[in-house]
């Protein structure tokens, strides 16, 4: 007697050709019409991918977070990309295209976000401590008479 092909030794593999539903089919990239019917809060965070390592977080409070997951050096990492009504999918599409060529070029665009972030604060922290902010503040803690405040900014005027 002769079985057929799915019995026996060759149970659980598959022969050349034979689709099996749901695993050799390529998934279709997101659209907002799929977004916007698909994508409700549930208990969990679950996520809806759309290509290239660019997906959609739904969160269970609702929100809709972008996000890009890439390898560099071996390593796995997460760019986020905004949030969904504010960033459009095709926003979202536009800054990982940009983001895949400088990961080409050997640039990590998290990184690159990270360093322009703390040179930013970095520089707000020199501004903030000049003379004038730290004079002006102690000047404003300061419990004294009107006559003495105006002395101080008379006195402390020239210097800033």
């Amino acid at each position: 007697m002769e079985y057929p092909q799915f019995w026996g030794y060759s149970w659980g593999y598959r022969r050349r050709g034979h689709r099996i539903a749901g695993l050799d089919t390529p998934k279709m990239p997101l659209s907002d019409v799929k977004i916007q019917r698909n994508a409700k809060p549930a208990a969990k965070p679950y996520k809806m991918a759309d290509s290239g390592g660019l997906y959609l977080l739904i969160n269970p409070n609702g929100s809709k977070l972008w996000r890009w997951k890439y390898r560099i050096a071996g390593k796995e990492k997460l760019l986020a990309l905004g949030a969904y009504p504010d960033v459009s999918l095709l926003a979202a599409r536009t800054a990982c295209a940009e983001a895949r060529s400088k990961l080409k070029q050997g640039i990590d665009a998290g990184a690159l976000r990270r360093e322009a972030k703390q040179t930013k604060a970095v520089a707000a922290a020199v501004a903030a401590d000049t003379f004038e902010t730290v004079a002006l503040e102690w000047m404003a803690r300061q419990d004294v008479a009107a006559v003495t405040v105006i002395k101080n900014e008379w006195i402390l005027g020239p210097l800033f």
